[in-house]
C-alpha cells in the first residue's frame, strides 16, 4: 500500500507546488489540448456547414460522456488503479481527436465527443485526486488556487494554438493529439505515490434538493450556461464575422475573464448574504450577453472586453452555488454532496450546446446572446424567490475558486479535508485530556 506523501510542517506553497510540478504541468498540457479541440471542432463544423442544431448536438456529446465518466471512472480506478486508468483514458482521448480528422461526419463526431468527455472526466478524477493526496490541510487551499491558475493558463494556451494552422486541414487535429499524449509523460513518470482509490457515495439528488433547492437548481442552470460558453462561443464568434485569430482572442478573453472575476466576486460573497451576490451576478450575466452582441458590430477590442465580462460573470456563478450549498451542509455531508452537485452541473451542460445551436439556426448569432440571457434571468428569478422563502444561513463556508470546467473530483478534495480536520480535532482533544490529567 502506498504511503501518503504529505508536505512537511515547514513547507510553503511554492515548495509544495514544486514537488508536484509534474502533475501541474501534465494537467496544464491536458487542458491546453482540451481547450484547443473544443474551439477547433466548433470552427471546423461551421466550415463543413453542419448547421447550428447539428453542431450543438455534437458538442453536447462531450457533456454526456463527461456525465457518464463522472459516475463510472471511480469504479475503474478501484479495479486497475490510478496510473493505468490515466494512461488508458489519455490514449483514448488522443485517438478520439484523430478520428475527428479522418471521418468528418456529424454522427462520428458526436460519438467521439462522447468518448472525449468520458476520457476527460476520468483524467480529472485521477490527476486531481492525486494532487489532493499530495497536499496537507494547511496548504490545500493555496495549492488548489495554484492548480486553478495553471488550469486557466493551459486552457488559454489551447485557444492560442488555434493560430498555428487552418482549421480546414489536419494539422490542428494532430497537434491536439500530440499535446494530450504529451500530458501523459510527466504524470506517468512522477514519483508521487498513488492515492487511496476509495471514493465516497454521493448524496442523493432528492436529499440535496431538500437541503438546498437553490444550490441544486443553480448548479444545473449554470451547467447549461457554461456548456453554451465553453462549447459554442467559438461558433458564435465565427458567425459574427471573426477570423481564426479573432476567434482565438475571443476565447482567450473569456477564459481570462473567468480567472480574474471569480476571486473578487467570491470574496464579496463571504462578506454579505451570498444570495445577494448570486442575484447581482445573475442579473449582470443576463445583461452582459446583450452587450456582447451589440459590441460585435463595433471594434474588435470592444468585443473582446465584452467577451471577458460575459465569460467572467457566467463562469463565476457555479462556485458561488457550490459555496452556498455548503453553507447548509454538515462537514460530513460535503463529501457526499460534492459529486452530486457536479453531476447536476454536467446534466445541465448537456442541454446547453444543443439548445443554443437550434436558436442560432433560426435567429442567427443573436440566438447565442438570447439563450445566455434567458438562462441567467431564470437563475435571478429563482434566487429572488428563494430569498423570500428562507432566511440566510447563520454562518457561511469560505468561498473556493471553482474550475473553468467542472470536474468530478470535488469529493476527493472534501474527503481529505474533512478527514484531516477530524484527525486534528481528535489530536487536540487527546492533547487537552493529557494536559488535564497532568500527563
Amino acid at each position: 500500500m502506498a504511503v501518503r506523501s504529505v508536505p512537511g510542517a515547514g513547507d510553503t506553497t511554492a515548495s509544495a507546488a514544486l514537488r508536484i510540478w509534474a502533475l501541474l504541468f501534465g494537467m496544464a498540457a491536458m487542458l491546453a489540448g482540451n481547450g484547443l479541440q473544443s474551439s477547433l471542432l466548433g470552427l471546423r463544423a461551421d466550415v463543413e456547414n453542419f448547421g447550428g442544431t447539428v453542431t450543438g448536438l455534437m458538442m453536447s456529446g462531450y457533456f454526456v460522456g463527461f456525465f457518464a465518466g463522472s459516475i463510472l471512472t471511480p469504479k475503474l480506478i478501484r479495479r486497475v488503479g490510478h496510473v493505468r486508468t490515466f494512461a488508458a483514458l489519455a490514449s483514448l482521448a488522443s485517438i478520439a481527436i484523430l478520428i475527428h480528422s479522418v471521418l468528418v461526419l456529424p454522427s462520428v463526431w458526436t460519438v467521439m465527443r462522447l468518448v472525449t468527455g468520458f476520457s476527460f472526466a476520468g483524467l480529472y478524477v485521477v490527476a486531481e485526486s492525486w494532487l489532493n493526496d499530495s497536499a496537507s490541510n494547511a496548504l490545500r487551499g493555496s495549492l488548489l488556487a495554484v492548480y486553478m491558475i495553471v488550469s486557466y493558463l493551459g486552457l488559454g494556451a489551447g485557444q492560442v494554438m488555434l493560430n498555428v494552422a487552418s482549421p480546414d486541414g489536419y494539422a490542428l487535429f494532430i497537434l491536439c493529439s500530440v499535446v494530450i499524449s504529451f500530458a501523459l509523460i510527466p504524470i506517468l513518470l512522477t514519483a508521487a505515490p498513488q492515492p487511496d482509490a476509495s471514493a465516497p457515495s454521493p448524496l442523493s439528488v432528492r436529499a440535496l434538493i431538500r437541503i438546498s433547492p437553490l444550490g441544486m437548481f443553480g448548479c444545473f442552470a449554470t451547467g447549461i450556461a457554461n456548456g453554451v460558453i465553453l462549447a459554442m462561443a467559438a461558433v458564435y464568434a465565427r458567425r459574427v464575422g471573426l477570423d481564426v485569430g479573432g476567434v482565438s482572442g475571443f476565447m482567450v478573453a473569456i477564459v481570462l475573464g473567468g480567472a480574474i472575476l471569480q476571486w473578487p466576486i467570491g470574496k464579496l460573497s463571504d462578506l454579505v448574504d451570498r444570495r445577494k451576490v448570486i442575484l447581482l451576478t445573475a442579473v449582470l450575466s443576463a445583461v452582459a450577453p446583450i452587450g456582447l452582441h451589440l459590441a460585435a458590430s463595433g471594434s474588435l477590442s470592444a468585443f473582446l472586453v465584452a467577451g471577458a465580462v460575459t465569460g467572467g460573470l457566467a463562469l463565476s456563478l457555479y462556485p458561488l452555488f457550490l459555496a452556498y450549498t455548503n453553507d447548509w451542509l454538515e462537514p460530513r455531508q460535503m463529501i457526499a454532496a460534492s459529486s452530486t452537485l457536479v453531476l447536476a452541473y454536467g446534466a445541465g451542460a448537456i442541454f446547453g450546446p444543443s439548445g443554443v445551436g437550434w436558436l442560432m439556426d433560426r435567429f442567427g448569432p443573436l440566438g447565442f446572446a438570447a439563450y445566455l440571457a434567458a438562462i441567467h434571468v431564470a437563475i435571478a428569478l429563482f434566487t429572488l424567490y428563494r430569498m423570500t422563502r428562507r432566511a440566510a444561513p447563520e454562518a457561511q463556508e469560505d468561498y473556493v475558486i471553482g474550475p473553468v470546467q467542472a470536474s468530478p473530483t470535488g469529493a476527493y478534495w472534501a474527503e481529505a479535508l474533512v478527514e484531516e480536520e477530524s484527525d486534528q480535532d481528535s489530536a487536540e482533544e487527546s492533547s487537552d485530556r493529557s494536559r488535564g490529567t497532568g500527563r
